[in-house]
Order: structure tokens, then C-alpha cells, then sequence
């Protein structure tokens, strides 16, 4: 059985990470570039994150999706994918392709 310090873990990790200080609700806006724009920005601002500002950002991003991602409406989760793709051309980055 779970205790409920430890049911909300990726809740805790999303709000008190230690690479990241995110704007309150940043995942719930509605415009997927205003998203990119605030991870970016907290992403570039964090003298704390291990990895360069686009990793930090994008792993915040995708930790969030992969963790609500039963939760989440088709509309939430395309404006979070979208999210992703404006973070890769904010900081300039082609998607990688499998070879």
C-alpha cells in the first residue's frame, strides 16, 4: 500500500524541481508556444539544472506528459506535444529521426 507522502512523487518532482523553477500552471496553459516560452525561460534562468537549458526544459515537458498522460484530455495532450515541438524551434533543434 502506498503512503500518501509517496503517491504524489511526480507531483512533488514537478513543483519542487531542483533543475527548474516553472511558473505556477505552466502546463495547463492554452497556447502551446506560451508553454515552450516559460520552460524555455525558467530553463535558461536555473543556475541548478545538470544539462544544457533545451534538455532541462524539453525533460520537464515530456516528464509531465509521460505521467498525466492517462489523465489527459486528446486536446491537453496534442497542446502538450505541440508545446514540444515549439521548444525545439525556440532553441533551434531539428527533431532527431531513427535511422
Amino acid at each position: 500500500m502506498t503512503t500518501p507522502k509517496s503517491k504524489r512523487w511526480s507531483q512533488r518532482v514537478t513543483e519542487t524541481s531542483n533543475a527548474l523553477d516553472l511558473d505556477k500552471g505552466v502546463f495547463s496553459r492554452d497556447d502551446p508556444r506560451s508553454i515552450a516560452r516559460s520552460l524555455k525561460r525558467s530553463a535558461e534562468r536555473s543556475r541548478r539544472r545538470k544539462s544544457d537549458p533545451f534538455r532541462s526544459a524539453m525533460s520537464m515537458l515530456t516528464f509531465y506528459v509521460n505521467r498525466t498522460a492517462s489523465k489527459l484530455s486528446k486536446e491537453k495532450r496534442a497542446r502538450l506535444e505541440a508545446a514540444k515541438e515549439e521548444l525545439r524551434a525556440l532553441f533551434r533543434k531539428d527533431r532527431k529521426r531513427p535511422a
